[in-house]
Parts: C-alpha cells; sequence; structure tokens
C-alpha cells in the first residue's frame, strides 16, 4: 500500500512574525513567507526540500497572546498581510510541492472578538453560553481553584455582570463553550473556510482542552501555578472529557471531505495521546520537549523513549518527532552545543516517523537574550523571564546585513547578536554547516524509504551510544549516535559506507564491521 505524503515528508514551522518581513514594518508577514518559498523548496538539492508549512497564527488579533488570541478566525490581520495574499501563498506553495498547514485555535477566542463582546454584554443575549461564565461561591471565592498555564487563577471577573469567565490561558482569551452546539458549528465552519480556500491541514492548538468537566470542580489538591501545561493530566480530568471524541469524528470527517490532515497538540501521557491517533493522523509527541525532558542529553533517554513511544503506537498509527518549536528554548540553546544540534537534526531526520522542524533550528540558531524590558510573550510577563518564550521567537537570521536581512528597520523582537556569524546566506556557502547538513538528511531521507516508512531496530551498543537500524525491502541504513565526551568504537554486523556524519567530513568512507564516532558525533550507514 502506497504511503502518505505526511509518513515520507517533512513538516516545518514558521512563526509568522519573525520569519521574513516584506514591509519594513519590522514584523514578519505572509508576503515574507512568500518570498522565501525557494529556500524551503524550489525543487533541487540547494533548497531546503521541505514537504509542508505549518504556519503559526496569522489572523486578526490584538496579539495578547501573538495571534493565538484571534479576533476573526475567517481573514488576515492586516499586520500579515490580507486574504489576497494568502491565496497567492497557497498558490505558489502547491506549485513547490509544499503543501500549506495552518495553525487553528479552537480552545480560546480573543477577549475582542465580537463573539465575546457580545457574550459579556449581559447575562441573558444570545452568545451568554458561548463562553464559560460562572458565579462565585457562596464565601465569594473564585468559582474553582482551576489555574491558567500563564499563571494566577484561570477566572476573572467581568465587572458588568459580576459573574467570572474562564480563561486557561490568559485573561484576554477566554475559553469557547464546546458544550454549546452552536459553536461548535460556528468552529467546524471556520475548518470549512479555509479547505475551500485549498489549506492542506491543520495545526490543532490544545484541542484537547476544549471539552472541560461538566461541572468544573476543584482540582483534588491544592490550587498551585502551572508553569507547564504537559502535567495537566495528572491533575482532576478537566480536559479530555468523555464526549470530546465526538466532535473529534465531526473535525474528522470535514477533513476527509478534503483530503487534509489534523495535526493535535496533546501535552498529555501516552495512553491518553494515542487514543487521538483514531481521528487525527499526528498527535503531536513532545516526548523530547516536556518540561521534564527538554534539557535531557542522554542516549538511555533518546533510546527509552522511542522504544516506548513505537511500543505504545496503536496497530496502524504513524509515528512523529518534534525536537522544536515556537513554546520551548531553542534547540541548540536547550542542549548547549552546535555538535548536539547537529546530531539532533540527524535523529529528528533518521527516526521512523514524520519530522516537524522549526524555522532558525536548521542553522542552529540559539535563544535570544531578551531583556525584562523587552518581553512581549505574557508567560514571560506574568511569570518572569526565565519562562518567556521570547528567546526562540527571535527573527530569522538571512544575512549579515542589518536586521539580520529580516527586516531593514528595527525588529519587533531583537535580532540575535551572532547573527552575523550564523545566517543562512553564510552557511549556504559552507558545504559543512549545519543548513547544510539539514538538506543532506532531508534530501537523502526523501530518496530512502527505509528512513521513512521503514521499520526501526534500536542494536546492543556501548554506553552513551544510541543506534538503530531502518529497513524497508532491500535497503539498510544504520544510524550511530555518540552521546559521550571520548571516541568511541561501535561494532556492528556487516559492511557499508557512510553516507554522511554530523559534521559533512566523512563521506564514501567504507566501514567494515566496526566504526570510530567521536564525542557528540553521529553517522548514517548505507549497509551493504
Amino acid at each position: 500500500m502506497a504511503s502518505a505524503w505526511w509518513q515520507q515528508g517533512v513538516i516545518y514551522q514558521i512563526y509568522p512574525r519573525s520569519f521574513m518581513d516584506s514591509n519594513s514594518d519590522g514584523v514578519g508577514d505572509l508576503q515574507g513567507i512568500i518570498e522565501r518559498l525557494d529556500y524551503l523548496n524550489d525543487g533541487t538539492e540547494q533548497s531546503l526540500g521541505i514537504d509542508a508549512i505549518w504556519i503559526s497564527p496569522f489572523y486578526p488579533s490584538p496579539m495578547a497572546d501573538f495571534g493565538y488570541d484571534v479576533a476573526d478566525y475567517c481573514n488576515v490581520d492586516p499586520m500579515f498581510g490580507d486574504l489576497a495574499t494568502f491565496d497567492t501563498l497557497v498558490t505558489e506553495a502547491h506549485k513547490r510541492n509544499i503543501k500549506i498547514i495552518v495553525d487553528f485555535v479552537p480552545n480560546h477566542s480573543s477577549s475582542q472578538h465580537d463573539w465575546f463582546k457580545t457574550s459579556r454584554s449581559s447575562k441573558d443575549n444570545s452568545k451568554r453560553d458561548w463562553y464559560i461564565w460562572k458565579d462565585a461561591k457562596a464565601d465569594g471565592s473564585l468559582p474553582n481553584n482551576w489555574q491558567s498555564v500563564f499563571g494566577g487563577p484561570a477566572w476573572t471577573l467581568d465587572e458588568t455582570t459580576g459573574q467570572y469567565y474562564f480563561h486557561q490561558f490568559d485573561p484576554a482569551q477566554p475559553d469557547l463553550n464546546w458544550r454549546n452546539p452552536d459553536v461548535k458549528d460556528a468552529m467546524l465552519d471556520v475548518l470549512r473556510f479555509w479547505l475551500e480556500r485549498g489549506v492542506d491541514g491543520f495545526r490543532m492548538d490544545v484541542v484537547y482542552m476544549i471539552w472541560k468537566h461538566p461541572d468544573m470542580p476543584d482540582h483534588y489538591s491544592d490550587a498551585r501555578d502551572v508553569i507547564d501545561n504537559s502535567d495537566l493530566d495528572e491533575q482532576h480530568p478537566a480536559f479530555d472529557y468523555p464526549g470530546i471524541q465526538d466532535i473529534f469524528a465531526e473535525m474528522r470527517q470535514i477533513l476527509d471531505e478534503y483530503d487534509a490532515i489534523g495535526i493535535a497538540e496533546v501535552w498529555l501521557s501516552d495512553e491518553k495521546r494515542n487514543a487521538y491517533f483514531e481521528h487525527f493522523e499526528m498527535p503531536f509527541n513532545f516526548d523530547f520537549l516536556t518540561y521534564e525532558t527538554r534539557f535531557k542529553w542522554d542516549a538511555d533517554f533518546f533510546r527509552d523513549a522511542v522504544e516506548a513511544y513505537e511500543t505504545s503506537l496503536p496497530e496502524g498509527a504513524f509515528a512523529n518527532y518534534v525536537l522544536g518549536s515556537h513554546d520551548v528554548p531553542r534547540l541548540a540553546s536547550r542542549y548547549d552545543s552546535q555538535d548536539r544540534a547537529r546530531q539532533a537534526a540527524m535523529l529528528l531526520l533518521t527516526l521512523r516517523g514524520t519530522p516537524t522542524l522549526y524555522n532558525g533550528d536548521e542553522i542552529g540558531m540559539v535563544n535570544g537574550d531578551i531583556a525584562e524590558d523587552q518581553l512581549r510573550d505574557p508567560q514571560g510577563i506574568n511569570m518572569g523571564v526565565e519562562h518567556t518564550r521570547d528567546v526562540c521567537r527571535t527573527p530569522m537570521q538571512w544575512d549579515d546585513s542589518d536586521y539580520a536581512g529580516f527586516s531593514t528597520t528595527e525588529t519587533w523582537l531583537p535580532v540575535n547578536e551572532d547573527y552575523r556569524v550564523r545566517n543562512v546566506a553564510l552557511q549556504d556557502e559552507d558545504t559543512t554547516s549545519i543548513l547544510n547538513l539539514y538538506r543532506r538528511l532531508i534530501w537523502y531521507r526523501k530518496h530512502h524509504p527505509s528512513l521513512s516508512i521503514g521499520t526501526y531496530q534500536a542494536i546492543d551498543v556501548p554506553d552513551n551510544i544510541y543506534a538503530y537500524l531502518r529497513q524497508h525491502e532491500d535497503e539498510h541504513h544504520l544510524i550511530i549516535l555518540n552521546f559521550g565526551n571520548t571516541t568511541q568504537i561501535v561494532t556492528f554486523d556487516g559492511a557499508g559506507q557512510i553516507v554522511m556524519n554530523t559534521h559533512l567530513n566523512r563521506q564514501d568512507e567504507i566501514v567494515n564491521s566496526q566504526v570510530e564516532i567521536a564525542s557528540n558525533e553521529g553517522v548514517l550507514i548505507r549497509l551493504d
């Protein structure tokens, strides 16, 4: 049976504010993405070779959470362009065989959305039940002790009506009430709107949160600030409540009508996350990105995590992996090493499963240096600079001109100080750069199905080494990653040729039953 495009493809996340500014206002936009499509895939191996772009929100928004507070689900914020520009983006991307995946934000709207303005105007208006409103408890305390992911209570008092509204994130992001069938119908129509414009799928923001416990009782434990939503499933079963799958079934029906895919942002344990495979191609696998794991650099950790994930997958499910995003510190900074960032690239692009890259990781971008008075992220503003996501959202570094070729004027977040020595133009000319490593890995993966749809098998190796075999029909590849601080000799059955190593300086080297691997090096071997 032929595999689907997303099983063999590579997805590239674009944070539009920070990708490319086409009109010199310091903020990235849709036209900027159009201008850089050839960088992503022009059909030749000089481009990155990605198969789909996932674009973070570009909808009209007050930008309290930079687009994840949506004021109009069926339009484009003038900051990013207009619907005509979006249509051009879809057309130009499709010319290059690039799929378009847009961010769907179903859990909450902006407090400036007309729906919420109507809802808060009175207790008896037609849209009052489109959001979640509660009276204070008899003792005057909050309706329950649920906490916001951004810190503090998840309830805000509305002076007009004297009731509290619920917001799992910022107060400017009131949660929609999906138990109201009118809300459900309106949001499903949003999917249809963008599908009619030619999009190929959706990444669905915190979709597991849309269906709250019907009684919204207190958590069984004391209220506490939540600094990372990966542990929400350990609290009272406030989310992912029975009945949510019925909504997902309706979403699936719509997606199938347009041959589109669904990617679910699900920060839940394996067992709960795997239930989402019933209706979505990719419940995002964040095993490497939770607050407890995102800084781990250990061979046993990665091997055990992959083995556990592979073992837990439901029958017929296809794996996926993520190592970076707009919500976590930069990959190269988390692992505190460009050599390790190269290894992470080889890991991500040779495991069995769909990989998703985050823009800038392909040139080894590091966390931006954001001063407290430069904070823009509400999570950082509310919880402290150590929790800001601004550090991974600084502008893309295209060249060594002023503002890194991203813009011609002061940018919405400061450009990283290292942009003159770390940028696309410079790495384009360096045949051993991390950018060219990503290109080589992606294009090689594209032409060798063992690295996308092939089987996966970990092999026994010395400590601090992670090695695995990928096989499809008569094609065999061996990947060896040395996480240790010393050079090691790794033995294996058979012989072959090194296709590439993470430093791109060992191509075509013949190996026979053993290979020497330097500290923080990875090798990809084609076996005879």
